[in-house]
């Protein structure tokens, strides 16, 4: 099933330097659309299809897992203890011993857990349910320098400036950026290995743009940052029509 938005709340081809960080609100941390309905059923099916390869929690970081979980339910379904009900109607049960599972059933957004070890935050943590060619598996409970490898442009200086912007996030104070990314499908599962390279599509040939805005937040608590990922895919025809209305 193709799962596509009309629109993107903000220009995603308008390129910003690494690392593209500006400030947001709480009240814009987590966003819905108009794909909210087909996106869950997706990340619902592929927890179950996939679980080992879309969920990885370590036992350090189920604290935070569970504070991001309230977090959750706050700001997104406030008043709700035992069970929530999702815009599309759907009822889903909050099981707070099972805390990235039951994310994954609330939020279109991916989330990973980064935690402060020694001088590196450690991606301890994460539900990914659509990662844009990367591996979960890969990435876990390895620091952000490796993470980001091998982006060409995450050289030293930028792994640098990002570990400073970690350590300086602050709680209620949420940062976020954006990427564009050109794909030949609108397939919302898209891992890959850093081993295997995807090629770049040609943007002018591309039939889709896909675009992550993700978020940076402090958890008051736990003191671990959360890293969320809300995916847009767009049909490139209808973004070119936005960019250029006759």
């Amino acid at each position: 099933m193709t799962i596509l938005q009309t629109s993107i709340p903000y220009d995603p081809l308008t390129p910003r330097p690494l690392p593209g960080i500006q400030p947001t609100s709480m009240d814009g941390w987590l966003l819905r659309d108009d794909a909210f309905a087909a996106q869950m059923q997706r990340r619902t099916a592929l927890l179950a299809e996939r679980r080992e390869d879309v969920l990885a929690l370590d036992a350090g970081a189920e604290p935070a897992a569970q504070e991001l979980l309230d977090l959750v339910l706050l700001h997104a379904y406030p008043g709700c203890s035992d069970h929530a009900t999702r815009p599309d109607g759907q009822v889903v049960e909050i099981d707070r011993t099972r805390p990235l599972e039951t994310l994954c059933q609330l939020a279109q957004e991916d989330f990973c857990i980064l935690q402060k070890h020694g001088d590196e935050h450690v991606l301890t943590g994460a539900i990914l349910c659509f990662p844009a060619s990367w591996s979960l598996s890969e990435k876990f409970m390895r620091p952000l320098v490796d993470i980001h490898v091998p982006v060409a442009s995450y050289d030293g200086d930028i792994a640098r400036r990002v570990q400073r912007l970690f350590d300086g996030i602050q709680t209620g104070r949420p940062l976020w950026r954006f990427n564009a990314l050109w794909y030949d499908d609108a397939e919302l599962y898209q891992p890959r290995r850093a081993s295997e390279r995807r090629d770049i599509t040609d943007p002018v040939k591309a039939p889709f743009l896909r675009s992550e805005r993700q978020t940076l937040l402090r958890l008051p608590n736990t003191r671990a940052v959360v890293f969320s990922i809300h995916t847009y895919v767009i049909e490139a025809e209808r973004l070119r029509k936005m960019e250029n209305p006759a």
